[in-house]
């Protein structure tokens, strides 16, 4: 397999204590960008690529959705998954996303929620979803920012007084691996820039049809404590796309 980071016990349970993982989709900040850019769900066959705790999958069957696949590398996330799920047209299998694999032309929406920035080779996926996919269905994913992921460790540099000095990017253009920190854990992701995730989606036959930097709501905003510094760089962001 490769590397599971979520299966590790005190990483998981962080994890679990986030606010997106109790309270699900209405938590993530992402979400009000991304619910917009969905498909229509009705009839369709849906493939969701690193599912988790599988709240997409459960969105896109109560939206309709003829069948839906959630794939995921833990084990621990797959339990939870089943255990929330309602609907009987939902199934999970247990698989790293690049070794997911299926029959040309089985799906018609492919979706990935923050989970392709732990892909090292973008372009391999994008491949493999161009043929799982039905001409002209719909690939959309969100990713860590390429702002976010160019440093490296994704930490605030702070002032003397420890207040919050600037957040840094360095390395932008030299693509790969990065050893970042997520819930006081080391974590390994992968930084590619923006251009690097168009033009493999427009070389592989796929057309743009949406794109967002999601940021804060307003609510958001009002309500969380130390909120509005999420407003001073882009934390990830949001592609759609058909293929043609």
């Amino acid at each position: 397999m490769k590397e599971n980071k979520y299966d590790d016990e005190m990483f998981f349970e962080k994890y679990a204590q986030m606010d997106r993982s109790k309270r699900g989709l209405e938590a993530a900040g992402e979400w009000a960008a991304l619910r917009p850019m969905l498909p229509d769900f009705r009839g369709k066959r849906v493939l969701d690529l690193g599912c988790g705790y599988g709240w997409h999958c459960e969105y896109a069957a109560e939206n309709g959705a003829l069948s839906v696949t959630g794939v995921d590398i833990s084990e621990k996330m797959l339990a939870k998954a089943h255990k929330r799920t309602k609907h009987d047209n939902v199934r999970y299998i247990r698989a790293a996303i690049e070794d997911a694999d299926f029959p040309p032309e089985s799906f018609d929406v492919v979706l990935s929620s923050l989970a392709l920035h732990y892909v090292a080779d973008f372009g391999s996926v994008v491949k493999k979803v161009r043929r799982f996919l039905s001409v002209g269905g719909t690939f959309i994913f969100s990713a860590e920012h390429p702002v976010f992921t160019a440093q490296g460790p994704q930490q605030w540099h702070y002032n003397a007084d420890g207040s919050i000095a600037y957040f840094p990017v360095d390395d932008y253009y030299y693509e790969g691996r990065r050893d970042a920190v997520f819930l006081g854990e080391h974590v390994v992701k992968y930084h590619r820039t923006l251009d690097t995730y168009v033009n493999t989606l427009l070389s592989n036959g796929f057309e743009l049809t949406g794109f967002a930097e999601p940021r804060p709501t307003e609510s958001m905003l009002a309500e969380i404590p130390g909120m509005r510094d999420e407003m001073r760089r882009p934390m990830m962001f949001i592609i759609s796309a058909v293929k043609r």
